[in-house]
């Protein structure tokens, strides 16, 4: 690694800071085209595809990505770096057709930068025209021969919330269409599926009553009908991949209220925080992706929830 004098450091640093801030600035405008109603509708025209099928297998893969995640920050915290560095560096979710337009877009349309990726490269490049302005910026990037993995690990692990977000819009969803349907808490289709099958057992029940429907309501009102264990079963399968499918194009919604909310300048102001510490700091400050965890909290009162009305009489 080419050393450096104080001065032209500091020098490269201070290049680099206005770079990145200038990338924050672009922010907002960048939300409001690329996450409104518009601008998310043209994201996941990329969803009609592979994509249908990647989403149920990333919501498998979801806890396999919380925990080499856990195990990089544990390895660390051990003294183990390059196990560290192995682990973060791993990538567990599959590439959707969305994530890498997401990607596409932060690189050429916010970063200015040309991209590497399927498509066509950007004329643009900021960090070019920055270099060019201040030659010494060149060798900030030569010194910084990490700087780049952990900036790509860095947006790879931002479009990956896309997924974590998509399975807690699901999630609302049926939150809410169990308070209406069931007046119960149901944070998954784990927990949605008991009561479904017990409404469905009922008015199969009631319409098979010999005396009629009018008599079979009346006796079915008293004496519930018993649910199939199969019926629940085969229900929360179904329910499960339906939901899986249904968190391909949940982004849909759940971009415009994130834009609205100030979510999404939240997190790219954080993934740019990461990129400008892997360049001027010590790379520590990486990019967490927080929404993965969230998930899985939903996850665990999901299945918790259903486990206790299984159990209960």
């Amino acid at each position: 690694m080419p050393e450096l004098s104080p001065d032209t450091d500091a020098a490269l640093i201070a290049a680099a800071r206005a770079y990145f801030a200038e990338r924050r600035a672009r922010v907002p405008g960048f939300v409001r085209e690329r996450f409104g109603l518009r601008g998310t509708l043209r994201l996941h025209r990329h969803a009609l595809g592979w994509d249908i099928l990647k989403a149920p297998l990333n919501v498998m893969l979801s806890p396999v990505l919380i925990l080499s995640r856990l195990a990089a920050w544990g390895a660390g915290r051990a003294g183990a770096p390059r196990i560290a560095r192995w682990l973060a560096s791993r990538r567990i979710l599959l590439p959707t057709a969305v994530a890498r337009a997401t990607e596409r877009a932060i690189v050429v349309d916010l970063l200015e930068l040309p991209w590497d990726g399927p498509g066509r490269a950007s004329e643009r490049d900021a960090l070019a025209r920055a270099i060019l302005a201040n030659p010494t910026l060149a060798r900030l990037v030569a010194t910084r021969r990490e700087a780049g993995a952990v900036s790509a690990r860095a947006l790879s692990d931002y479009g990956g919330t896309r997924s974590a977000v998509a399975e807690m819009t699901t999630a609302l969803g049926t939150i809410g269409a169990g308070a209406v349907a069931f007046q119960s808490l149901t944070p998954g289709m784990v927990s949605f599926a008991p009561g479904l099958a017990a409404v469905l057992a009922q008015q199969a029940a009631i319409a098979a009553f010999p005396l009629g429907g009018l008599l079979g309501s009346a006796w079915y009102g008293v004496f519930p009908a018993v649910v199939s264990p199969w019926l629940t079963a085969g229900l929360t399968l179904g329910l499960v991949a339906l939901g899986a499918l249904v968190a391909a194009f949940a982004g849909v919604i759940a971009d415009p209220v994130q834009a609205a909310l100030g979510l999404h300048r939240r997190r790219l102001n954080r993934l740019i925080d990461a990129m400008e510490d892997a360049f001027t700091g010590e790379g520590r400050r990486g990019f967490a992706a927080r929404e993965h965890y969230l998930a899985r909290l939903l996850d665990l009162s999901d299945a918790g929830l259903a486990a206790i009305r299984l159990l209960t009489p």
